[in-house]
């Protein structure tokens, strides 16, 4: 069995740096995942600070060599794939391949998408999570790739950064119900 922290992107406390450290110290203590929330606006009441979870795994990455990373429910429909599929192999690299990519619906809709003008229909955001992942898949592959669905597709796309291979990724799915 292995065991895992996971930490929310946002906090009077929270910065890249801090996150970091806390890495380290989870290390060393033996942990064996470390993962960061991904939230946009976690509550519409509350003034919390934010941190981008991209950037602060990448300051992990560096400060560390064994622990895995990654997100705690990375929410798809809020990212454009071919982006996410070009900050994950990025990632991975940094990382010597030790990023978990765990992908969802994103919740609460009302707040995460609805106050920022995106989809906030369950099924529309369960089609872009499945077409998403269809487009990360292609693109992790290395080779020239088209998709077409209801979202904007891809047509030719080719993720040039050295070594994508989607075998390499671990890649995990959550569902809040």
């Amino acid at each position: 069995m292995q065991y895992g922290i996971y930490l929310p992107n946002f906090g009077d406390e929270i910065s890249p740096r801090a996150l970091a450290d806390l890495a380290c110290e989870a290390e060393e203590a033996g942990w064996d995942g470390y993962f960061l929330w991904d939230h946009t606006l976690y509550s519409k009441t509350q003034k919390l600070r934010m941190v981008d979870p991209w950037i602060a795994l990448a300051a992990m990455a560096i400060k560390t060599e064994r622990i895995r990373l990654g997100t705690w429910i990375k929410p798809l429909p809020r990212r454009r794939p071919w982006k996410l599929a070009r900050e994950t192999v990025s990632l991975d690299h940094l990382s010597n391949g030790r990023l978990i990519l765990s992908v969802g619906l994103g919740e609460p809709g009302d707040t995460e998408f609805g106050q920022f003008g995106e989809e906030t229909d369950i099924k529309v955001r369960a089609t872009k999570l499945d077409e998403g992942l269809d487009v990360l898949a292609g693109l992790w592959c290395g080779k020239s790739f088209s998709y077409q669905g209801n979202e904007p597709g891809t047509e030719n796309g080719f993720l040039a950064v050295a070594g994508a291979d989607a075998a390499h990724h671990g890649l995990g799915g959550g569902v809040l119900a």
